[in-house]
């Protein structure tokens, strides 16, 4: 663990300010794990997607991304090309919606200064500029401001977010679907709400206020 980043670190409240006008708690490192450990076969795979519709600044996946590249390296570390492949794959299914734009904004920089990290570290001189700038580009789309209640951004447009698939050799592509469509399929007031997302389950974790 980055000790830089250490949720165990890290204060569960900003200000009373934000905690009485947003009702902004965060969710300690102790209770992240206890709740990913309920479906601890999805953070293990690689490309299980998770969508966090209240992800404050990024505890929950965070942690996800951390348990996805332990995995990636253990299988990959000795293969340069297809640690990053499987590397972007992680961070590519990893989805959060936030409606403090700060928060959305530190928690695409944690993610990707977790991937930066972990990948230069296994790749070294074999690092790849095109990956990191794509990984980067991903984590913009992936990670929005908006409301999950009124499933809109904070320009008061739909939520859509995009499904990201590898094709041939390193080339990846794109396909976007409204955040409403996904949900549509299954109650909002349950706590994990599983619902198809292009023939793969995508992990809904539903914070209740």
């Amino acid at each position: 663990m980055h000790m830089g980043d250490s949720i165990l670190k890290r204060s569960l409240i900003k200000s009373k300010e934000r905690v009485n006008e947003h009702g902004e708690v965060f969710t300690a490192e102790r209770e992240v794990n206890a709740m990913l450990d309920l479906v601890k076969n999805e953070t293990e795979r690689i490309d299980s997607r998770f969508l966090e519709p209240a992800c404050g600044d990024g505890n929950f996946l965070v942690e996800i991304l951390r348990r996805k590249l332990a995995v990636v390296k253990k299988r990959y570390k000795k293969q340069p090309s297809e640690y990053g492949k499987y590397a972007l794959i992680a961070v590519s299914s990893i989805y959060g919606v936030e409606l403090l734009k700060d928060n959305a904004e530190e928690c695409r920089r944690r993610l990707f200064e977790i991937f930066k990290s972990e990948y230069t570290e296994c790749c070294g001189k074999t690092t790849d500029e095109e990956c990191i700038d794509a990984v980067r580009f991903i984590l913009s789309r992936n990670i929005l401001c908006g409301d999950a209640l009124t499933l809109l951004d904070s320009n008061q447009k739909p939520i859509v977010f995009s499904e990201w698939a590898m094709v041939t050799g390193n080339m990846v592509k794109r396909r976007d679907f409204e955040l409403s469509m996904l949900l549509a399929v299954h109650p909002r007031e349950s706590l994990f709400v599983y619902a198809y997302f292009a023939k793969h389950i995508l992990c809904i974790t539903l914070i209740r206020g």
